[in-house]
């Protein structure tokens, strides 16, 4: 599959923002947003509080997505919402490692690896993302931090149709700072080729990258 076979993926995390008078306006705003879905995916993750009530809004074609899932099935494991709730709400995206998750939350490779994992297990697509810290970058390890969290991520995709690659540095989440185009294509391109050294050349062809800083 070439380049040009991919879909322009859109994204917009919400994260912990929002009352329900601004779900419901921003949701009635956004069902006026046209776009070709054969050329492009368009994807909101607002708060879990709200993923039933965005879901029942929109209706031109904008999928919503959670914003993390648990690593593990139903049980008692307060706070946590299981993939299977996901499904029945009928969502069917979750992001997946966030930087906020890593950095705030101390969520490790492996968790990552296993929430990639039980979600694609029960059929809700990932958006995984990754990505390095100020500190990494300017020791010149940012390659060496995504390569390894890819690594965590790929070992628990079976299907590559159902997962979105999201390249999001630490550095460029909520400071104010955005990697240039040139940065953010290069981390693309060296992502694209582990995958073809590692996976598979159609597995790199496939696969969505997006770039997920701002």
């Amino acid at each position: 599959m070439s380049s040009a076979a991919r879909r322009v993926f859109i994204g917009g995390n919400w994260k912990c923002n929002g009352s329900l008078s601004f779900v419901n306006s921003h949701s009635q705003f956004l069902n006026t947003v046209t776009f070709d879905s054969q050329r492009c995916q368009v994807i909101v993750a607002p708060m879990s509080i709200h993923l039933h009530q965005v879901r029942s809004i929109l209706n031109n074609g904008i999928q919503v997505s959670a914003q993390n899932v648990s690593m593990r099935k139903e049980g008692a494991y307060t706070g946590e919402v299981a993939a299977t709730h996901l499904v029945d709400l009928g969502v069917r995206w979750t992001l997946v490692g966030h930087s906020e998750r890593r950095t705030l939350f101390g969520e490790s490779d492996d968790v990552v690896g296993a929430k990639v994992k039980i979600a694609l297990e029960n059929q809700v697509n990932v958006i995984a993302c990754l990505g390095e810290t100020l500190a990494e970058r300017r020791a010149n390890q940012t390659m060496d931090v995504c390569f390894r969290q890819l690594e965590s991520i790929a070992k628990n995709v079976g299907n590559w149709r159902n997962c979105v690659l999201a390249y999001e540095p630490v550095w460029a989440i909520g400071t104010g700072e955005a990697a240039t185009k040139e940065q953010a294509q290069e981390v693309h391109a060296n992502l694209r080729e582990w995958l073809r050294n590692n996976i598979s050349n159609q597995v790199a062809d496939l696969v969505q990258i997006i770039y997920g800083g701002m």
